[in-house]
């Protein structure tokens, strides 16, 4: 099983595929569960590389806060160890805010798909996912806020699974809340600067980050398209996975 090392930390990846190369950054405090659809998705004609953020899974969990830039240099440590030098960067929420700056700071980024994501911290409040993986009622509840209501009603089978992996993956509180930190102190200034090709995806029922986040993001990266999917909540590449991974697909292979 492949670790990579940042400074110290130690960081759990996994790989599947052939091909190019497409790194998944998660968002705050969850498990590599998050990013089941788009692996079987695109494992095969694409390598797939999906990594642990620290404190969360079999990554360290470092005493240290972090930051965004931080997190960046812990993606660029799993794409050196694994002898990738660029991929395409699928990004969630705080995964997104990661992929951002790795393209600001680094030339290892062929494209970015970006998932409920805004360009600043004070565009989304990621309070209401967390729950203690301890606590299943906790996690059980926390589905409501980053589902949309009716995938909550007709998916309970779904959300019994999601808490079952959230215990097993997900960071504690400590944890989570180095990374909120690092998310809230995060700011794209000149993004303008960011020309790597983009698809910026977001449910309009996104309650913790709005649409109209993604909406700016979309307008001011110079090289960016917006895909909106109706009805969905903050998690949309699970919700909606099959729109999400065929709209990504044709992404990929035009970038």
């Amino acid at each position: 099983m492949p670790y990579a090392s940042n400074d110290g930390v130690s960081l759990y990846y996994e790989t599947e595929g052939d091909g190019e190369a497409v790194l998944c950054c998660g968002d705050v405090g969850l498990g590599a569960w998050q990013w089941g659809w788009q692996h079987a998705a695109l494992a095969g004609p694409y390598e797939v590389i999906v990594a642990d953020t620290r404190g969360c899974g079999r990554s360290d969990d470092p005493p240290e806060d972090c930051t965004v830039e931080t997190l960046a240099e812990d993606a660029v440590a799993v794409l050196r160890d694994h002898g990738v030098r660029s991929a395409h960067v699928v990004g969630a929420g705080l995964g997104g805010m990661v992929a951002l700056e790795l393209a600001r700071t680094t030339g290892r980024v062929r494209s970015l798909t970006l998932l409920g994501t805004a360009l600043a911290g004070d565009g989304y409040d990621p309070e209401p996912m967390f729950a203690p993986p301890t606590d299943e009622a906790a996690l059980r509840t926390s589905m409501e806020a980053v589902f949309s209501r009716e995938f909550v009603d007709e998916q309970a089978d779904a959300i019994s699974q999601f808490v079952e992996w959230r215990a097993a993956e997900d960071a504690d509180r400590q944890s989570w809340e180095r990374q909120a930190t690092a998310l809230d102190a995060f700011a794209v200034e000149a993004p303008y600067e960011i020309t790597e090709p983009a698809l910026v995806v977001h449910g309009t029922d996104d309650r913790l980050c709005p649409v109209d986040r993604g909406r700016e993001l979309a307008e001011d990266l110079p090289n960016a398209e917006l895909f909106e999917v109706a009805g969905a909540g903050h998690l949309v590449g699970v919700e909606a996975s099959k729109v999400v991974n065929d709209r990504l697909g044709t992404f990929l292979e035009s970038a």
